[in-house]
């Protein structure tokens, strides 16, 4: 009698337990997905036996009532919080990749404010005129410089073209000069000048640059424009000209001066004169080809082309402050119509 007595009550305060370890279980069930999990891979030893039961539970019958709503919830917001996390990783590879371009052209981020929207805007009061005289141009552009710049490409080899580019180069160089020295830097004038001399004699007229690839002197470019910023002229109203594209005022003011120390305008006979200056357009605007799908592509074109034009000049003049503007490009390497095939193509992936 005393044993049956004990075996009731040992099976009573089973029960008992069993019932209360269920109850705190069935009534946070709900709320649980407002308490964040632990941290730790080891789950405390209390919280095993619950967990397993939960999990034993929900295997084998359906979920009703609020946890199947939250089921269902968390079934719909996985998928969502999934493209949200990839759209995420491809909208900063593609900024990334963004920025790397921006860097590579222009010289700068875009982040770092120098090249931002925002700081060049504030540039631009003039935007209503300037953007007819930019549709005017671009008609221009369409009409007559992008065929003949396509038709130069086709039936121009490209190694004949890299010799005419290097001539309208080695052409650049006394005007470099003259502006370098304006700038106070000697240094650099003297190696523009001894560049010059160089492909002028030794390169044919500068068709071929043995100063750069067998003597390693650094190429300086320089304008007025740019002396004049070295002289305080810092900012400048943005200003895109008929004909002649994106200036400031400041710039423009300096092409004036510099039609004074540009070679070609002492060529004294009228005909050759001009069609040296359209050789030297028609191979520019070649030069830019890589380019025309970016401008396409973009969302305001004019805009694009104002913020690029003024990011890129205020690189120029910060490297002429700096005096570290040894081998400044129009593009980087692998936006060039002819890559070298040492250069790595950038990938996006990194």
């Amino acid at each position: 009698m005393t044993r049956l007595l004990i075996s009731a009550t040992l099976g009573i305060l089973l029960i008992t337990t069993g019932c209360a370890s269920q109850l705190p279980l069935a009534r946070t069930s709900p709320a649980a997905t407002d308490v964040a999990p632990p941290t730790s891979d080891a789950a405390p030893a209390g919280m095993a036996a619950p967990a397993a039961n939960a999990a034993i539970g929900n295997a084998a019958a359906p979920p009703t009532g609020a946890t199947a709503d939250a089921a269902a919830a968390m079934a719909d917001a996985t998928p969502n919080a999934a493209h949200a996390i990839a759209a995420r990783v491809a909208s900063s590879a593609e900024a990334t990749s963004a920025d790397d371009d921006f860097a590579a052209i222009y010289g700068t981020r875009a982040a770092n404010g120098a090249g931002s929207s925002d700081s060049l805007d504030q540039l631009d009061p003039w935007e209503p005129m300037n953007r007819r005289v930019h549709a005017f141009n671009t008609a221009i552009d369409h009409g007559i410089m992008h065929p003949l710049a396509v038709a130069y490409t086709k039936i121009t080899p490209a190694p004949l073209r890299k010799g005419i580019s290097n001539v309208f180069d080695n052409l650049a160089a006394p005007l470099a000069f003259g502006n370098l020295l304006l700038q106070g830097r000697p240094r650099a004038s003297v190696e523009t000048l001894g560049r010059f001399l160089v492909n002028t004699v030794i390169g044919i007229g500068g068709i071929f640059d043995p100063a750069t690839k067998a003597l390693k002197m650094h190429r300086h470019s320089a304008d007025f424009g740019r002396t004049l910023a070295r002289w305080g002229w810092h900012e400048s109203r943005y200003l895109e000209l008929p004909l002649l594209g994106p200036r400031t005022v400041r710039d423009a003011v300096g092409a004036a001066g510099d039609i004074t120390m540009a070679p070609l305008t002492y060529v004294e006979h009228d005909s050759s004169r001009l069609s040296l200056e359209a050789l030297w357009l028609v191979d520019t605007r070649a030069g830019l080809l890589p380019l025309d799908e970016l401008r396409e592509a973009a969302p305001d074109e004019y805009v694009l082309t104002r913020d690029a034009w003024l990011a890129r000049r205020r690189y120029l003049i910060n490297s002429d402050r700096s005096q570290n503007d040894e081998g400044n490009e129009s593009l980087p390497a692998y936006l060039l119509e002819d890559e070298p095939a040492s250069s790595p193509v950038p990938s996006a992936s990194h």
